[in-house]
């Protein structure tokens, strides 16, 4: 057997951008092949437990760095969902807060910052790659619709149910500019492929790449960019969108068309799954238009992604992360040494 180190093969680096319930499936699934694997995790949420944490302590939003952390951690199933254990007691302070959330408070308390809490979280969950708030600080979410009006908050930006023109992100001091937590722009920099989604196109996705450091980082990246796109549409962000308007809104914010390969799933949802969802998170499904698509100078995989469970239309995360990794050896490895 050679075992000379140089000749073994590098690890693929991939990082994947989001936020919300899509970045966790895939997360949960790449984690399976050999990859060097980074999430890079929105911190623009203001609602539910991670919200009202976020207003007391002043820290980045929880939820999806706890999510994140799940996905990717090899604990034992026990450990785990004593982390995501979300209390159902009445009592005021308690009740919805998910006992993963008030442990990221208290050590970010602890460490003075977000970055050292991750990382040393990170190490006790046996978290197989590395997770990244997207900023050390939280952001605070603008929204301008194409009436003129201005909505401020993540949570508060689909009520208002009108077309979005533009999104951009500040600190809470927003005399200064939104910069991104450390470590983020050297992965990457050094990534060989970029996921974007699935997630909520203006409040997963935007909150990260309106970070102007690290969008001008995957606008210059020589990595793979490849956006997973949503399968359904979404209340008050997303109405009537095709995929290829998902893309030209992408394109649009960051000045330039930076998306080299899109996933559309193409089986179709049934009919039960459509204007059913109790949250009303959902609409219909996202119509392909993939002469647009290859107006923006995208490369389309499309695909049956489709994974109904639960009352719910969610990407099989199987599915997507194996065309990730047949997408990965078919890219040039610009980093190789």
């Amino acid at each position: 057997m050679n075992t000379n180190p140089k000749l073994k093969k590098r690890q693929k680096k991939i990082v994947v951008l989001g936020g919300g319930t899509g970045l966790p499936v895939i997360l949960k699934h790449l984690k399976k092949y050999n990859v060097d694997l980074t999430a890079v995790v929105t911190v623009a949420d203001d609602g539910g437990s991670s919200g009202i944490i976020r207003n007391y302590v002043n820290i980045v939003p929880p939820g999806d760095i706890r999510n994140c952390m799940i996905a990717l951690s090899d604990l034992p199933d026990l450990q785990k969902s004593i982390f995501q254990y979300r209390f159902d007691s009445k009592d005021d302070f308690f009740s919805g807060h998910a006992i993963g959330n008030l442990i990221i408070a208290a050590l970010t308390e602890m460490r003075g910052n977000i970055f050292d809490a991750i990382r040393l979280l990170s190490a006790m969950m046996q978290v197989k790659g590395r997770i990244y708030a997207a900023a050390e600080e939280p952001l605070v979410l603008h929204a301008q619709f194409e009436d003129g009006q201005v909505a401020k908050g993540e949570s508060q930006i689909a009520h208002h149910r009108k077309k979005i023109e533009r999104v951009h992100v500040t600190p809470l001091d927003e005399t200064t500019e939104a910069k991104a937590a450390r470590d983020v722009i050297q992965s990457i920099n050094e990534a060989d492929i970029i996921i974007l989604g699935p997630g909520s196109l203006y409040t997963s996705l935007l909150p990260n790449l309106m970070i102007p450091d690290l969008g001008e980082a995957v606008i210059r990246s020589s990595a793979e960019v490849v956006y997973i796109c949503n399968i359904m549409t979404q209340l008050g962000e997303t109405e009537s969108f095709s995929d290829a308007d998902h893309v030209r809104v992408l394109h649009e914010h960051l000045g330039t068309k930076f998306i080299d390969t899109v996933l559309v799933n193409t089986e179709r949802v049934p009919d039960e799954y459509l204007n059913q969802q109790a949250d009303e998170e959902y609409l219909l499904q996202v119509t392909h238009d993939f002469q647009a698509l290859r107006n923006e100078a995208c490369r389309v995989i499309s695909a049956d992604f489709l994974n109904v469970k639960e009352g719910g239309v969610y990407h099989d995360g199987d599915k997507v992360a194996q065309e990730i990794m047949n997408l990965s050896s078919a890219v040039r490895m610009h980093n190789a040494p």
